[in-house]
């Protein structure tokens, strides 16, 4: 078994979304149960790449799944001959989160249980393996960053200030920026990573995404139909996923990362695609053998 990371760094926000809620938000983001961290399940990622392999007829009608795809994600024609998929897709953890800083405009958020949980799944085809596994001991009130993010020694996140334990270890941002090749992290990693306590991070991922309020207007009358008025959670743009992808053997690992290069490297995961949510830019980065 042969298995890869795909990284999805969001580009515009994301709503992939858990169902109604009795609490304060209508439409909740998905989220892990003990760390109230957002998520992306497997099967929606899955559909997501599935898709990637729909063939259509020329006038753009009557999709149906690619020879590739039928091998890579399984065939369901009872007819034919049913069968299980090639590939399997994880479900895609949390690794970096933005939120406003008071200087350098916004950071990447990262914490020791979701670098522990990287290293854990991949550090060990990584170079830069022992670096990540150096769990930094954080307070409640410190962080590691960068110069760029300091005033008088603290970095202030949303209305936070925090005092300034030190700089991310060069080796741990060596290690984390080639997980993507979207121009923001890859080029502004260096100056925006933090890495804060577990509890901070599980606080700032739970209350600072974002809450878009959303109505239905009536066509004829031009005001706010009754009842239409919900509010949806989203995951903002810029934050960082990762989700383990395995398959029999090395081909159709290829198979799915030329498919994602023809579509530049692009995808569109969630709900709201016509409204523009759900845009991340993917790379498929070499994992451990398994």
């Amino acid at each position: 078994m042969t298995t890869k990371i795909l990284t999805l760094f969001t580009r515009t926000p994301l709503h992939v979304g858990a169902g109604a809620s009795v609490g304060a938000v209508d439409q909740p983001v998905v989220r892990e149960r003990h760390t109230r961290f957002p998520v992306i399940p497997g099967s929606s990622l899955k559909g997501v790449l599935a898709d990637l392999f729909l063939d259509r007829d020329a006038d753009g009608k009557n999709p149906r799944r690619s020879s590739d795809g039928k091998r890579l994600f399984g065939e369901d024609d009872t007819h034919v001959a049913a069968s299980a998929g090639s590939l399997l897709v994880g479900e895609s953890k949390l690794l970096a989160f933005p939120v406003r800083s008071a200087k350098g405009a916004f950071a990447f958020l990262t914490c020791p249980l979701a670098i522990d949980r990287f290293a854990r799944d991949f550090a060990p085809a990584l170079d830069a393996a022992p670096a990540l596994r150096a769990r930094p001991s954080m307070g409640e009130s410190s962080a590691l960053a960068p110069a760029a993010l300091q005033l008088s020694g603290k970095v202030i996140l949303e209305e936070y200030p925090l005092s300034v334990a030190g700089e991310v270890p060069a080796a741990v941002i060596d290690a984390l920026a080639p997980l993507s090749d979207d121009a923001v992290w890859k080029n502004d990693l260096r100056d925006r990573l933090c890495i804060v306590s577990d509890e901070l991070f599980q606080y700032f991922v739970e209350n600072a995404c974002e809450i878009a309020q959303h109505n239905r207007i009536d066509d004829e009358t031009g005001v706010v139909e009754g009842g239409a008025l919900f509010n949806q959670e989203n995951v903002p743009s810029e934050a960082l996923f990762y989700a383990p992808l395995s398959a029999k053997s090395d081909a159709d690992l290829v198979t799915l990362a030329d498919r994602l290069a023809a579509k530049k490297n692009l995808l569109q995961i969630g709900a709201d695609a016509t409204t523009g949510l759900g845009w991340c830019s993917a790379k498929l980065v070499s994992g451990a053998a398994r």
